[in-house]
């Protein structure tokens, strides 16, 4: 039996990601993550002009929608409570906000901001998609990606040690022997 407060949270971190915001913004979506057993739906949205208004009444900040509790915010001086308490996190695939919720033992679906120089969202996001650690979606992918969804079939992440990072910049540097 699932828990009553399945909540999934949604992150675009310190940046603005009008497209993600927007893709969740949507009552296809709603009922994936519904039909899917989640009741609560929060939207950290950053600093973009897009403020959601399909799944949240105008001038609104929270409402119930086909069933489930939706709220959105700017910031929050930590996201870690949001992160630890939720059944999900749906995220752009910036690194901190990636390690923090595998981390923190959280399934996780990503999702790459096209529009940054050199695409690294796509690139760790692929490459810890192909390790099973989490899912990776394009923005137009994201409503599939929820309705494909598995947790049981994604791989625990287990931090690793930093010796070995620090061990090959040392190397670079010339400081190794």
């Amino acid at each position: 039996m699932l828990p009553a407060n399945r909540s999934v949270f949604v992150t675009v971190g310190t940046t603005k990601f009008e497209n993600l915001v927007e893709r969740v913004d949507s009552l296809d979506l709603l009922r994936a993550l519904r039909d899917k057993g989640y009741t609560k739906l929060i939207i950290q949205k950053g600093n973009g002009t897009y403020f959601p208004s399909v799944i949240v009444p105008k001038g609104q900040t929270k409402a119930t929608t086909e069933g489930v509790e939706v709220e959105y915010f700017e910031y929050s001086p930590s996201l870690a409570s949001y992160i630890t308490s939720a059944a999900l996190v749906i995220s752009h695939a910036g690194s901190g906000s990636i390690f923090e919720t595998l981390t923190a033992g959280v399934p996780l679906i990503v999702v790459p901001n096209p529009l940054l120089m050199d695409n690294h969202q796509v690139e760790l996001g692929e490459q810890l998609a192909a390790m099973k650690h989490l899912v990776s979606a394009a923005p137009d992918d994201l409503l599939a990606a929820v309705q494909s969804f598995d947790a049981s079939r994604l791989v625990p992440y287990t931090k690793g040690s930093a010796q070995g990072m620090v061990r090959a910049i040392d190397r670079q540097m010339g400081f190794a022997l």
